[in-house]
């Protein structure tokens, strides 16, 4: 079941519902579907397109996987992105999720994705949240589940200072821009 990853980068896609038309980018892992002709694969790329918001992310992921419920890692990189849409807090076996070099400017919506159980790798870096002061001390005391925040391990030592800041009360003031 975890085959390549349905692949629907560069494609110019604007909203998720053009993406139903889009032919997934073929690669050297070749992709397999099963009987109703859904793919078999936990991974889904829709990286470097223009998508802007993500209402209709679950009727796109049950268009493409045979298993909609076990999306684990999702690539929405390199669009124009500008909010975390609850939409991503309904992917409940997502492990990993690429949300960088979007529009990304309202740093509590980082929050909602404390709800997905398994997430422990994420990207938001070149997203205007990136500039706030306490950019990753936040992200980490909200996910405190992850490994890895921009393509960086996330140290012990990270895990104490965000705790402490959490704790200290720096959280709601510095970080509602």
């Amino acid at each position: 079941m975890c085959g390549a990853p349905v692949d629907l980068s560069f494609k110019n896609i604007s909203s998720l519902t053009d993406a139903w038309t889009e032919e997934p980018s073929s690669s050297l892992r070749p992709l397999k579907k099963n009987s109703e002709m859904k793919y078999l694969s936990r991974s889904l790329r829709l990286n470097n397109n223009i998508i802007t918001d993500l209402h209709d992310l679950q009727r796109t992921v049950c268009h493409f996987l045979a298993e909609p419920s076990h999306l684990a890692w999702l690539d929405l990189s390199f669009n124009k992105i500008t909010h975390i849409d609850p939409a991503l807090c309904e992917l409940r076996a997502l492990r990993v999720l690429y949300l960088h070099g979007n529009n990304i400017f309202i740093m509590s919506e980082v929050d909602r994705l404390g709800v997905l159980p398994h997430l422990h790798s994420i990207t938001l870096h070149g997203n205007v949240i990136e500039t706030n002061k306490a950019y990753r001390n936040r992200v980490i005391s909200v996910l405190p589940r992850l490994k890895t925040m921009d393509f960086s391990a996330v140290t012990r030592q990270e895990r104490v200072m965000a705790k402490i800041w959490h704790h200290s009360g720096r959280s709601s003031k510095e970080t509602l821009q």
